[in-house]
C-alpha cells in the first residue's frame, strides 16, 4: 500500500469511528464501553466524568495527560486529538492561561471535538486541521506536545 493510499484508508477508518461513536478496539462479542477500554489503558474514573463524554471513544493506548506534568499557563499541542479526551484533560491541567490546540487530519473528528468543546464550555482550546507531517503550528510556539497512539499512524 502506498502512503497516500494508507493516509486515505486512515482519515475513511476514523471519519467513520467519529460518525458512530464508537471505539476501534472494542469487539462487538464483549460490548466494552469506551468508557472501560479508556479506564483500561490509564485514565481514572474521576478524569472520565468531567470530560464530555462524547469526547471518550478508547481510541488511545494510554492516558499521556498523566505523564506530562502538565503546568498552569503552558500551551499544549495534542497531535492526533481526535474527538478531544486529551485535550479536555489537558486544558483542565493549564488552566485559563494556558491553551491546547489539537490537531487531527479528519473533519469528522475535528467536527466532533468541537462540538464537544462547545458542550463543556472550554473556552482555552482550540482544534485545526493539520497532518502531524506538516503541523498548521508555529515554531516554538509551543511547550508541550502530546500524543496518544497516532504517531504509528502517519506515513
Amino acid at each position: 500500500m502506498e502512503d497516500d493510499e494508507v493516509k486515505k484508508f486512515v482519515k475513511e477508518r476514523y471519519g467513520k469511528i467519529a460518525q458512530e461513536n464508537r471505539s476501534c478496539c472494542s469487539s462487538s462479542c464483549c460490548q466494552s464501553s469506551n468508557t472501560d477500554i479508556s479506564q483500561g489503558i490509564g485514565y481514572s474514573k474521576k478524569d472520565l466524568q468531567n470530560i464530555p463524554q462524547e469526547s471518550i471513544l478508547g481510541l488511545g493506548c494510554g492516558n499521556p495527560i498523566a505523564l506530562a506534568s502538565l503546568k498552569e499557563g503552558e500551551v499544549v499541542l495534542d497531535l492526533g486529538s481526535g474527538a478531544g479526551i486529551d485535550v479536555f484533560l489537558a486544558a483542565k491541567k493549564v488552566g485559563d492561561t494556558g491553551k491546547v490546540i489539537g490537531v487531527d487530519m479528519t473533519s469528522e473528528m475535528l467536527d466532533k471535538a468541537r462540538s464537544n468543546a462547545r458542550k463543556g464550555n472550554y473556552t482555552n482550546v482550540e482544534f485545526r486541521l493539520g497532518e502531524i507531517e506538516n503541523l498548521p503550528v508555529a515554531d516554538s510556539s509551543v511547550d508541550v506536545i502530546i500524543s496518544n497512539c497516532v504517531i504509528n499512524l502517519s506515513t
